[in-house]
C-alpha cells in the first residue's frame, strides 16, 4: 500500500507508514505505535503548536459568527451558548486531530525524529 498523504494521515488518522487507520488512541492522543507496521510514534515530536494555533484560529471564527449572528438575528443569550460552546468544541477537537496528523505524517516525511543519543546526527 503506498504512503498515505498528509491530509490523509490528518483525516483519517491513518498510519504515515502504511496507512493503516491507527494513529489514534483517542480523540486526539496518538497510540504508542502501528499495530499494523509498528511505526514507533512516540518517535516524532508534534508538541503543542498545533493546539495553540488552532485555539486562536477557531476561537476568532466563532466569535465572528457570533457577533454576526447576534447583529443580525438578536437571538437570545441561550441560543449562543447552545449553539457555540458545541461548535467551538467539535472544530478544536477535529482541528487538533487533523493538524497534529499532518503534523506527524511531515515529521515522518522529512525524517524528523526526537534525538536519542547515538541515533542523532553530529
Amino acid at each position: 500500500m503506498a504512503e498515505p498523504s498528509f491530509l490523509q494521515t490528518g483525516l483519517t488518522g491513518a498510519c504515515p507508514q502504511c496507512g493503516a487507520r491507527t494513529l489514534f488512541a483517542g480523540p486526539v492522543g496518538f497510540a504508542p505505535k502501528c499495530d499494523h507496521c509498528g511505526l514507533d510514534y512516540s518517535a516524532f515530536n508534534v508538541g503543542d503548536g498545533p493546539a495553540a494555533f488552532l485555539t486562536l484560529i477557531i476561537g476568532a471564527v466563532v466569535t465572528v459568527l457570533a457577533i454576526s449572528l447576534e447583529l443580525s438575528l438578536h437571538p437570545p443569550f441561550w441560543v449562543h451558548i447552545l449553539l457555540w460552546v458545541p461548535i467551538t468544541a467539535i472544530a478544536v477537537v477535529y482541528g487538533l486531530r487533523i493538524a497534529k496528523g499532518m503534523l506527524l505524517a511531515s515529521e515522518y516525511r522529512n525524517k524528523a525524529r526526537e534525538g536519542r543519543g547515538r541515533d542523532r546526527d553530529t
